[in-house]
Parts: C-alpha cells; sequence; structure tokens
C-alpha cells in the first residue's frame, strides 16, 4: 500500500490526477478521534517474574522473551497504530533511539494490531524497531501483564522494563489512555534499573565458595527462563 502511494505520488498516477500521498497517510493521526479514558487495570508488581511469550513482528520473525535473556528489554504495549497518541509516542520513542541502544536495551512495542498493519505503519512512520502484533488469541499478551482493556478491545498504554534475568524493575499504566507516558521518567527508571543490576552482580561474585573451590550458583528452579 505505502508503496503504490509513494509511485503514485511520484508519477501523479495512472490518470495524471494526485491521490493520496505518503504525507497524507503520516498526517492521518492529526484528524483521528482521540482515545480517552481512565487506567482500567494495575499493573503487574515490580519484583516479579515477567511472562515470556512469542509474537511476530512485521516481517512475521517471532520474538521471544526468553530470547532476550542478559539484555534489558522495555515492552511499550500501546493501544493502536494509526490513532493520535501511539503515533505521537512511537515516533518519540525512534528519536531516542540511540539512547535506549547506548544503554543496551531493546525496545518492543506492542498492539493487538495485526503484522500487516504494524508494517505500513512503520514504513509510514520510519519506525525501526519491532512492533509485535498481539493478534491472535486477540490481546493474550495483554492479559498475561494485565494490562488489557476487554470493553475496549486493546491494551492500556504501559511500559515494563524487565532485566536481563526476566524481573520486571518498573512498571507503569499511564492514569489517562491520552497520556503518553514521560520519557523522562522511563530513562530514569531505566539508569536505576542498570544500578540495581550492577549491585546484583556484585553481589554474586561475592558470593561463598563451594567445596570444589566454585561458587554457589542457584538450581534451575531460581531461573525464570
Amino acid at each position: 500500500m505505502i508503496q503504490e502511494l509513494w509511485r503514485a505520488d511520484a508519477g501523479g498516477g495512472s490518470n495524471g490526477q494526485r491521490g493520496p500521498t505518503i504525507e497524507d497517510i503520516v498526517n492521518l493521526h492529526q484528524h483521528a478521534p482521540t482515545m480517552e479514558g481512565d487506567k482500567q487495570n494495575e499493573p503487574l508488581a515490580a519484583g516479579s517474574a515477567a511472562p515470556d511469550f512469542a509474537l511476530p513482528d512485521a516481517n512475521g520473525y517471532i520474538h521471544r522473551l526468553s530470547d532476550y535473556r542478559r539484555r534489558t528489554v522495555v515492552l511499550a504495549f500501546y493501544p493502536l497504530d494509526w490513532s493520535p497518541g501511539c503515533s505521537r509516542q512511537l515516533d518519540l520513542y525512534q528519536q531516542e533511539l540511540d539512547e535506549f541502544q547506548s544503554r543496551g536495551v531493546d525496545l518492543l512495542g506492542i498492539s493487538v494490531d495485526s503484522l500487516y498493519s504494524h508494517g505500513a505503519w512503520s514504513a509510514a512512520r520510519e519506525i525501526t524497531f519491532p512492533l509485535l502484533a498481539d493478534f491472535h488469541p486477540k490481546g493474550e499478551v495483554a492479559r498475561r501483564y494485565n494490562v488489557w482493556r476487554e470493553a475496549d478491545g486493546f491494551s492500556e498504554r504501559a511500559l515494563y522494563i524487565i532485566d536481563g534475568e526476566g524481573v520486571i524493575r518498573y512498571a507503569h499504566i499511564s492514569p489517562k489512555l491520552q497520556h503518553v507516558p514521560d520519557i523522562y521518567e522511563l530513562l530514569d527508571q531505566l539508569t536505576r534499573s542498570e544500578r540495581t543490576c550492577r549491585r546484583r552482580r556484585r553481589k554474586c561474585c561475592l558470593q561463598p565458595m563451594g567445596p570444589m573451590g566454585a561458587q554457589e550458583r542457584p538450581g534451575r528452579s531460581d531461573r525464570l527462563w
């Protein structure tokens, strides 16, 4: 769809008349109805295990949370592609993508839209980080993270920071659906999470030595993934 619009924009269309342009598509959110409403859920608690999942991105590649072990992950649940608040929010994350990457953080957007909608929306808005389709069963992962809005058929606007051991370090649901979370608060929470991880690594290095001279290690039952 985006490619066909680009061709029509460049060539004036088959009949010489100009139809919708890429810019028109990019700016659709400016004329779309706003999303409003109070939050309906409370997030999973910080310190709890993050539920694993397997969701496709716009190219059909399956992303599993467990594949990101030893990496910090930000999950950005948002209601819908093409909507005003979601366009502003993900544009902001794209602008700050270098900052996320410099911290070794993987950013994943999640909504109930199909992978085809994600592909078109990513192309139109030049979003380069993965957008995952919680499409079928609809909202299953949003339900696991307690951010599903049953009456609306989409998720809350929510953020989770998950450390490399699969532990939730920060969880936030916007009090109003139309409120885009503060990017500086998110970056500050990432800094705090990084400090916590460093302290845990130092503590691990100071664990008592076992009888064979090796550090005692937790059993598999202590591992989240």
